[in-house]
């Protein structure tokens, strides 16, 4: 299954690049955060987590070390070729039908963004036509920031720069974003389109896809747990 690049989306840089513009060999180099720790303390324990958009694997593996059950879903097989100790499923989030269902989907990477609105409500319908009864979606939201203060920079591992680079309106509430990521070896950039959304917009677009906000849970508001509405 080889899909075309989204318009609007672009990277360069060694290897492989997906279709939404992220370099496989840089998101492998990339190290992950305290977000297993969030995800681990508001989920039950051991549970079945259906990870929409996993890449290579940076949640999977620490969440598979946690205990838990990891289905894997990427339209990208060179990431999943990276994913181990999981099931991996090769598919757009949208069009995802499996007939099963999960204590937790989790919708990470800022995917509720997606500038397509379309899109961005097939994802949450995805989430939805997978929950169990009783189940949660996990989701991680954009900062409050994440749009402005720009250019700003962070030194990422083995002597890397990751650089926000701008964030320029294309209309109708959606922007072009440009990042750049810099090693000792190799460079990527990544041009993406993102629709910032206020807590109240989000918090709709979950309503209209039949889910509402249980908690946030991390003081910045970037992680939150939904459950059916």
């Amino acid at each position: 299954m080889k899909r075309e690049t989204r318009e609007g989306y672009e990277g360069t840089g060694p290897g492989a690049i997906t279709p939404d513009g992220c370099a496989v060999e840089l998101y492998s180099r990339l190290p992950i955060g305290d977000e297993p720790d969030v995800i681990a303390a508001a989920v039950p324990a051991g549970a079945h987590i259906l990870e929409l958009g996993s890449g290579v694997g940076r949640m999977t593996h620490p969440l598979l070390e946690r205990g838990f059950t990891v289905t894997a879903v990427d339209e990208s097989a060179e990431m999943l070729e990276r994913v181990r100790g999981a099931r991996t499923i090769h598919s757009p989030i949208e069009d995802l039908e499996l007939d099963e269902k999960f204590d937790v989907v989790m919708l990470a990477s800022f995917l509720v963004h997606a500038g397509d609105v379309e899109v961005r409500r097939g994802l949450l319908r995805t989430c939805v036509r997978h929950l169990a009864e009783g189940g949660r979606v996990l989701i991680q939201r954009e900062g409050a920031d994440y749009h402005t203060n720009l250019p700003r920079e962070r030194v990422g591992p083995a002597g890397s720069t990751i650089r926000l680079v701008s964030s320029e309106p294309v209309g109708d509430g959606v922007h072009s974003v440009h990042a750049e990521y810099e090693f000792p070896d190799a460079t990527w950039t990544q041009t993406f389109l993102a629709r910032p959304l206020t807590p109240e917009q989000f918090e709709e677009a979950l309503g209209e896809a039949g889910l509402r906000v249980d908690r946030y849970l991390t003081e910045d508001g970037v992680w939150v747990r939904s459950v059916r509405g």
